[in-house]
Formats: C-alpha cells, sequence, structure tokens
C-alpha cells in the first residue's frame, strides 16, 4: 500500500480571485455605461438634425412653387411624422416670406431644442448640459461641438 499523503489538488477560484474579477468589471462598467448612454442620447438626436433640414427642403420647394412659406396660417410643408424623440413646429413671419422650424425632445431628448430658420440659420437653445446652447449651431455634445 502506499502511505504517502496526497498532494491537494486545487480546483475551482479562490475568494480573493473572484473579489478582484468583480472589481475589474465593476471598473469597466463604471467607464462604459456613461459612454454607452451618451452615444444612445446622441443617436436620437440626430432625429432633430436630419428632420430640421430635411423640413427646410421641403419648405423651400414650397416657398419655390408658391413664392411664400405661409400656407393659409400655416407653413406650407408639413412636419415630420415619422418620429420618436422630437416634436416638430413651425411658425411662419414676415407677412409669408421667413419661418423658424423648431424641433423639441420628449422622454430622454426633453431637455433639447433645436430651431432652423428660412435663412439656414441653426440654433440651439436648449440642451440638458447647463450652460451649453448656441446661436450658431446644433450642439451635440456636452463639450459644446456642434453638428
Amino acid at each position: 500500500m502506499n502511505n504517502k499523503p496526497q498532494a491537494h489538488k486545487q480546483r475551482g477560484f479562490t475568494l480573493i480571485e473572484l473579489m478582484v474579477t468583480v472589481a475589474i468589471l465593476a471598473i469597466l462598467a463604471s467607464i462604459a455605461l456613461p459612454s454607452y448612454r451618451d452615444h444612445v442620447l446622441r443617436s436620437q438626436l440626430s432625429e432633430a438634425l436630419s428632420g430640421l433640414s430635411e423640413w427646410r427642403v421641403r419648405m423651400e420647394q414650397f416657398y419655390q412653387d408658391n413664392r411664400s412659406y405661409d400656407n393659409g396660417g400655416a407653413c406650407g410643408a408639413a412636419a415630420p411624422t415619422s418620429v420618436q424623440y422630437f416634436g416638430f413646429n413651425c411658425v411662419t413671419n414676415n407677412g409669408g416670406q421667413g419661418y423658424t422650424l423648431t424641433a423639441s425632445g420628449t422622454g430622454q431628448t426633453s431637455a433639447f431644442t433645436y430651431t432652423m430658420n428660412q435663412a439656414g440659420q441653426k440654433a440651439t437653445t436648449a440642451t440638458k448640459w447647463p450652460g451649453v446652447t448656441s446661436t450658431t449651431c446644433w450642439v451635440i455634445a456636452e463639450n459644446g461641438s456642434c453638428y
């Protein structure tokens, strides 16, 4: 018979190894989640930017046909309809020779408001970031970068 003590084989992980792994995952998640949320928000903002740009083109087409942006007290072209994150509004001015298009956020984007007028001037009148607005562009990030 063999009376030698058998070496104990280690199976699995120690508690310390598991805790280190959990700590590393927590650190990675704390970095990745805010970045992911920011990316999702920026993708939602693109709905307003593309909607306003496309609406402006249709307003200009209406003006070419009618020599006015006004259509009986309303804007000549209808607002974008297939939208999820923004509501759109139009106001004509100067006897139908001017307009201001507005995209106001809903839900997660409710803090954002973008505008565009007949001259193509873009503005960001509200964002979720304190003090970050613009009278010359559409702000899409907290650092004030514009589209």
